[in-house]
């Protein structure tokens, strides 16, 4: 019998992923969140600090299942992934550069009983040289256990992790800066214009070059001919939380887009503290009319080159 190939997924299905957390981070077996403090439960760690500064607090690991269960603990630098802008971390292996390479706890792994809890203490040691603005990352919680499954004819190992998210900031100038790179437009037309229906897909880059996180916002309006205004509107389609010197490339889809016409397109991302817009301009001319017309300035260039290579033969 032939054996399947297995792929091993480490779940960066961490709960961090999409909206940011309004709740302790929990996957139904095991959760992990802030220690509570004097003002009560606290859904994320927010920090601040100086540079060279040294930051002490806890999380609490809670196990859920009626089962002892053994996770490795350890922190991690945050990112946005690069098709949705969704909030997720770095793999354990991968190079950490700033909260996973300056948090740690008091042990590498923690068995935690059945439904029961254990605190573990969480230290910061902020460098010297530790750039101004935001640092985000989260501490993980991960059963290194693999859990098989099936995916179609693939069968594959799942390890499950859930993180408890830390946002630190350093103390120094904050810089927001956000910019709209690279437009580009796809269009869909018919052949025959008014046969059918025609749609543009809008892809762009959205891009923090600041060193805080962002809320973004992105208005889109088209223009035809003689300023007539063909679109406009928000965009819905965004991360809910840009971090620092990340970038993602996203779509908005224009259905009825024009299929006769000169449009231009402009983006304008805005945040707390910056704005900045981009355009671009195309040239809809529906399939046969674009045919017909290559075909005649294809005519009229073989024309003209006839035309000249008489008057040098004459010459």
């Amino acid at each position: 019998m032939r054996k399947l190939p297995v792929l091993l997924l480490t779940a960066a299905l961490l709960l961090l992923l999409g909206t940011p957390a309004a709740h302790p981070a929990d996957n139904g077996s095991w959760s992990v969140r802030p220690a509570t403090g004097p003002s009560g439960e606290r859904p994320s760690l927010y920090l601040f600090a100086a540079p060279g500064t040294t930051l002490t607090d806890r999380v609490t690991v809670t196990n859920k299942t009626a089962k002892p269960l053994t996770l490795r603990l350890y922190a991690a630098d945050a990112y946005n992934t690069p098709r949705d802008g969704g909030f997720a971390v770095r793999d354990r292996n991968e190079k950490q550069r700033s909260i996973g390479a300056w948090a740690r706890t008091d042990r590498d792994t923690v068995t935690v009983g059945p439904r029961a809890s254990v605190t573990v203490p969480l230290t910061i040691e902020v460098p010297e040289n530790a750039e101004p603005g935001d640092h985000p990352g989260a501490l993980i919680a991960l059963d290194e256990h693999v859990e098989a499954t099936r995916r179609g004819s693939l069968a594959v190992g799942v390890r499950r992790a859930v993180g408890a998210r830390i946002h630190l900031r350093v103390n120094g100038p904050t810089v927001p800066a956000l910019s709209v790179e690279d437009i580009r437009i796809e269009r869909h037309r018919p052949l025959v214009p008014g046969t059918g229906a025609s749609r543009a897909v809008i892809s762009y880059t959205l891009h923090n070059r600041g060193n805080v996180t962002l809320a973004p916002a992105v208005a889109l309006r088209a223009e035809g001919l003689f300023g007539r205004t063909l679109l406009k509107r928000g965009l819905t389609k965004l991360p809910a939380e840009l971090l620092p010197r990340q970038q993602v490339r996203l779509t908005e889809t224009w259905e009825g887009a024009p299929q006769l016409d000169r449009a231009e397109v402009e983006l304008t991302a805005t945040a707390k503290g910056t704005r900045e817009s981009a355009a671009v301009a195309f040239l809809a001319v529906p399939w046969l009319l674009a045919g017909v017309l290559a075909v005649l300035i294809a005519a009229g260039t073989a024309l003209w080159a006839r035309a000249r290579r008489r008057r040098t033969r004459t010459a």
